[in-house]
């Protein structure tokens, strides 16, 4: 499998961890949005939400529950916002399911 998450989260390339665990990865954006943009990313590979079913869908809740746990430590107190997109036409550019946790500046909506 060619997928950079999965060389990513088996340290076949070099990232450093915000968070780890035995579900979930949480790194730095490359391309960062605002001041606190963070992936969150589960160690199974899932290729989008429309592969979340009864089997797997625990790992959603656990996203949250980390998603909370990092924005405490990275003082997002204001607020912050969870982005998952779904394939490509929802924006979605690596084929592992992952979430963006933005903070650090007021969000927009609509977004772009």
């Amino acid at each position: 499998m060619d997928c950079i998450f999965c060389k990513i989260i088996n340290k076949e390339i070099p990232s450093e961890f915000i968070y780890e665990d035995d579900k979930v990865v949480v790194f730095k954006d490359l391309n960062p949005q605002a001041p606190v943009h963070l992936l969150i990313v589960p160690k199974e590979h899932i290729e989008s939400n429309e592969y979340i079913n009864e089997s797997n869908s625990d790992i959603v809740g656990h996203v949250f529950a980390v998603a909370n746990k990092v924005a405490k430590e990275s003082g997002l107190e204001n607020g912050y916002r969870i982005v998952n997109n779904c394939k490509e036409d929802g924006g979605q550019s690596v084929n592992h399911i992952h979430f963006h946790l933005i903070g650090g500046r007021q969000m927009l909506w609509p977004p772009g």
